[in-house]
C-alpha cells in the first residue's frame, strides 16, 4: 500500500496562502451581499476576473515600496544633517582660526609697544610715589595769609616755625584728651606797641581752615623798646594738606 507523504511547508509560503484564504473569503462573503442585495438599475457592470493571488500581491508589493521609501527618505534626511554638521563644523574652524590669526596680530603689537608699556609702568610708579610724598604737603601760603588777614590792630607777625606730618612717620599727638587730632604745628611770634586782647585774637583765629586749636604760650613786654612779644602755638588738623598728589582724587 503506497502512502502520499505531504511535507511541510515553509512559514512563508503558509502566511501567503493564509492571507490568500482571508482574500477569497473576503471577496466571496462581498460578492454573496451583493448577489442578495437590490438590483442596481442602469449601473457600470463590472466583474473581477482577477485571481485572489494577484491582489495579495499587489499589496504586497505597495507595502514594500512605502518602505523602501521610509528608508530612502531617512537616508536622504541623514545625508543631509551630516553634511549640515560638516558645514558647521568647517565654519567654526575657520572661525577659530580667525581668531587665532588676531591673536597673534594683536601679540605682534603688543611687542612693538612694549617699551611705551614699559614706560607707562614706570610712569605710574613714579606718579604712586609722587602721591606717597606729597600726601603731607600742607598749604601754607592761605593759611599763613589767613593767619595776617585776622591779626588785631596794630599787631605784626615777627617770626613762624612750621612743623608737620611726614610720610614715614606719624604726627606726634597732644597728650590732653581735650586736644584734637593734628598734623602740623604752626609757632608765631608777634610785636605790638599795646597789650593786645589775646583772648579775642584765639577767638578769632577759629576762622582759619584746619583749624584745630590755639594756645598764648607767652606776652612779654621788652621795657627799652616799650613793645609787647607774643608767643603763640596753633594746631591744624588733615584738612590743611593740598590734595594736590591725590590719585583718587584726580581720577
Amino acid at each position: 500500500m503506497t502512502k502520499i507523504l505531504e511535507l511541510p511547508k515553509r512559514r512563508g509560503a503558509a502566511t501567503r496562502e493564509s492571507r490568500i484564504a482571508a482574500e477569497t473569503a473576503q471577496r466571496t462573503k462581498r460578492q454573496g451581499k451583493t448577489a442578495g442585495g437590490s438590483l442596481v438599475v442602469g449601473g457600470v457592470p463590472s466583474v473581477d476576473l482577477l485571481p485572489t493571488e494577484v491582489h495579495v500581491d499587489r499589496r504586497e508589493r505597495a507595502v514594500v515600496r512605502r518602505a523602501w521609501l521610509a528608508v530612502l527618505i531617512l537616508a536622504i534626511a541623514a545625508a543631509t544633517a551630516v553634511v549640515l554638521v560638516s558645514m558647521l563644523a568647517a565654519q567654526a574652524d575657520a572661525q577659530l582660526e580667525q581668531a587665532r590669526q588676531e591673536t597673534g596680530a594683536l601679540l605682534l603689537q603688543q611687542q612693538q609697544f612694549r617699551d611705551v608699556r614699559a614706560i607707562e609702568k614706570q610712569s605710574e610708579l613714579l606718579r604712586a610715589a609722587q602721591a606717597v610724598g606729597g600726601s603731607t604737603e600742607v598749604e601754607w601760603q592761605p593759611t599763613l595769609q589767613r593767619i595776617q588777614d585776622l591779626l588785631p590792630s596794630g599787631v605784626t607777625i615777627t617770626g613762624v616755625q612750621v612743623d608737620s606730618a611726614t610720610p614715614l612717620e606719624a604726627y606726634p599727638q597732644g597728650t590732653s584728651p581735650l586736644q584734637g587730632q593734628r598734623i602740623a604745628t604752626l609757632t608765631i611770634d608777634a610785636a605790638s606797641t599795646t597789650l593786645p586782647s589775646v583772648p579775642a585774637w584765639l577767638d578769632s583765629l577759629k576762622g582759619i581752615p584746619a583749624f584745630v586749636d590755639a594756645n598764648a604760650n607767652s606776652v612779654t613786654l621788652d621795657a627799652a623798646t616799650n613793645v609787647y612779644t607774643v608767643d603763640m602755638t596753633i594746631h591744624l588738623d588733615d584738612d590743611a594738606f593740598s590734595g594736590e598728589y591725590d590719585l583718587k582724587g584726580k581720577s
